[in-house]
């Protein structure tokens, strides 16, 4: 018990151990927090309290050393480095999960038809008008994709149309749509 003691009072856990703890349940708690507020924003009621219990929980562990260390200016710079890092790390996983769905808005000044039919055959659900631009007609094509699909989206547009102009807007629910089918080849494909 005696060599424990000594351990938690002496310098290697003082200055290094202990802000290295701290910068990584940082990192954790933001983290989860990130992922937390996308939940809300997604409307899911169930992940979103378990996973703020789980983020508060972490911030009073970690903030709690820090108070029974405030001579301790490395725990400082822990907390904040693993607050940067966890809000980093937060956004990527975010960006891998890609939960929901999102409206994709084209604008085209070129013949749209071409764009049109080859977003059908993807099997994109789209809504298409004409409108009059700032110095011309444009075409303006509207589709609610999943968010996994964005980067589909945007090469059938880069390919058939690289001029267009396009812009992604969440949406938090649709009420119909027509999505791309994945057939089970393609679903066992992708987990191979």
């Amino acid at each position: 018990m005696i060599i424990l003691d000594s351990f938690f009072d002496g310098n290697l856990f003082t200055f290094v151990i202990l802000p290295f703890l701290i910068f990584l349940s940082r990192i954790c708690d933001v983290t989860i927090g990130t992922i937390r507020i996308v939940m809300v924003s997604k409307g899911q009621k169930y992940w979103a309290p378990i996973l703020g219990f789980f983020e508060v929980f972490i911030w009073l562990v970690a903030i709690t050393r820090i108070i029974q260390n405030l001579d301790n200016w490395l725990c400082y710079i822990a907390y904040a480095g693993g607050f940067a890092t966890g809000n980093y790390i937060g956004l990527i996983i975010e960006e891998k999960m890609a939960i929901g769905i999102v409206k994709i808005q084209i604008i085209t000044s070129k013949e749209a038809k071409q764009l049109i039919e080859n977003l059908k055959n993807a099997g994109y659900g789209i809504t298409h008008h004409e409108a009059h631009g700032g110095s011309e007609e444009v075409s303006i094509i509207y589709s609610i994709i999943k968010r996994t699909e964005i980067q589909k989206v945007e090469n059938i547009v880069k390919t058939t149309n690289p001029k267009a102009f396009y812009s992604v807007e969440d949406v938090k629910s649709v009420s119909h749509g027509i999505f791309p089918e994945k057939t089970v080849m393609q679903f066992w494909r992708k987990g191979k």
